[in-house]
């Protein structure tokens, strides 16, 4: 691999925006050339050793997963902000702005502190940058997600942030937040997606994902799937980490809201233990059984997300971590998380989703059978290169009347949208209009669509973020 940053060094100094811009970005490769070398874990914990090791006085807990991991690591920030604890959140990628990243207490790091913090990490960056450039082997210098990474536990420790979620930017094993000691590992899920990277099978997939176990710290895993969930066990017993289970170690029954076409409703989650666990401050209100919560989130998939949350606050209660059921249930209704089955509008009912693999197309077709009852369902659809965009679109196109298939414009990983009607046409034998950007796919769909009808845009996280700006202007 040719040298990706070298070239950086003659040129005019750099604002501190362009200096992380010209970064090398994975998120935007649709194919990594030499994933040995362009995933090093020792790269990212030199940078953080240069920064003073931010990430060791910070109680973190550590969130990976296929799917599920944002939506569970907003929920677990929100119950914690919620209990006192000054609570730092890391997601990523995001939909609007790269400040989203990095948020604390439910404020979004701002323009100014984010670029204070490039500022910071910047010389170091650079000493790296030479390092790599003068070795025996062409190596590359910290990357825009590893830079991203250490910025947000510079900020926390900054912040004397009390409490950090860190949710997982790609598998975990080699991932740059994996440079972590957590007070908890958490494994949402384990699906197919990014298999060029992690695998092609189940098994490899748990094993990239599984790699954020650490000894001797507990895991809390919402892995149901034979295959993933035996490779899960295997490692939490070679590290000696306590493992609690969905399935094991607890359940949930979920009664999802209805007629969401009407106006807003919260779900209801049942979270069922197997065994005892501690209640914490506040206990004395609650009865040892009534483990019942309103969801803000919508889908019977976000309920699985809101039980592996609440697992692992039981389990930061045992660890003497003050949460009250008070805050619990207040985070749980708080929370809120964009382009998760997001109802953007009503009349006709607009919802917004970032699903971009199988699993996460499936759940978003079950949350809206479960919750809206329309006339007629339209879809706004585009893909990113290297997805199973067939699969997806096997399962869309038997829950939708109407498709319309897009391409996104903020990334170079989209796929063209003849490909997509190409791909529509080989198994369903019909052309379906395409349009060369989002904007004008949804003027058409909203010609189309009326007041009892549904309009639903998916398929990627790129699009979600495109779509999301368009749509919440101040002139829609």
């Amino acid at each position: 691999m040719a040298h990706p940053n070298k070239d950086i060094t003659n040129l005019p100094r750099p604002t501190a925006r362009e200096f992380l811009d010209r970064r090398v970005d994975f998120e935007r490769f649709s194919r990594i050339p030499d994933p040995a070398r362009a995933f090093r874990l020792d790269r990212m914990r030199n940078l953080l050793a240069k920064l003073g090791n931010p990430q060791n006085s910070l109680p973190i807990i550590h969130v990976a997963g296929t799917k599920g991991k944002g939506s569970t690591s907003a929920m677990l920030a929100a119950v914690l902000s919620n209990a006192g604890y000054r609570t730092g959140l890391f997601t990523s990628p995001h939909l609007e702005k790269v400040e989203e990243r990095i948020v604390l207490d439910g404020r979004q790091c701002s323009e100014s502190e984010f670029d204070a913090l490039i500022e910071a990490v910047q010389p170091i960056v650079e000493e790296l940058d030479n390092e790599a450039a003068g070795g025996h082997f062409e190596e590359i210098g910290p990357t825009y997600f590893e830079i991203l990474t250490a910025m947000a536990m510079l900020y926390f420790r900054r912040q004397n942030a009390t409490a950090v979620v860190l949710e997982v930017g790609l598998g975990g094993r080699l991932d740059s937040t994996n440079a972590c000691l957590p007070r908890v590992s958490v494994i949402t899920s384990i699906s197919f997606d990014h298999t060029l990277q992690l695998g092609s099978t189940l098994q490899a997939i748990a094993r990239e994902k599984g790699g954020i176990i650490k000894p001797g710290i507990p895991v809390v895993s919402g892995v149901v799937e034979e295959e993933p969930r035996v490779e899960i066990r295997r490692i939490a017993r070679e590290a000696g980490a306590r493992l609690i289970e969905a399935e094991t170690d607890f359940h949930y029954e979920y009664s999802p809201p209805e007629h969401l076409e009407r106006g807003p409703q919260m779900g209801n989650l049942e979270f069922k233990p197997f065994s005892p666990i501690p209640l914490g401050e506040g206990a004395s209100k609650v009865k040892a059984d009534d483990h019942r919560y309103e969801l803000s989130l919508l889908g019977r998939h976000q309920a699985g997300n809101a039980a592996v949350a609440l697992a692992t606050i039981f389990e930061l209660r045992r660890q003497g971590w003050a949460i009250s059921e008070t805050a619990l249930r207040r985070g749980l209704v708080a929370v809120s998380l964009p382009a998760r089955v997001e109802v953007i509008a009503r009349r006709p009912a607009v919802i917004l989703d970032s699903a971009h693999n199988i699993a996460s197309i499936a759940a978003l077709v079950a949350a809206i059978g479960e919750s809206f009852a329309v006339r007629k369902r339209h879809l706004i659809f585009a893909a990113t290169k290297e997805k199973d965009n067939r699969g997806m679109l096997e399962l869309l196109f038997e829950a939708f009347d109407e498709v319309y298939l897009t391409r996104y414009t903020s990334n170079p990983r989209f796929v063209p949208q003849e490909e997509l009607a190409a791909i529509a046409y080989e198994f369903k034998g019909k052309r379906y209009p395409t349009f060369s950007s989002s904007a004008e796919a949804w003027e058409f769909a909203t010609k189309n669509a009326a007041a009892e009808d549904l309009i639903c845009i998916t398929g990627s996280f790129f699009l979600a973020g495109e779509m999301r700006r368009y749509l919440t202007r101040p002139a829609f």
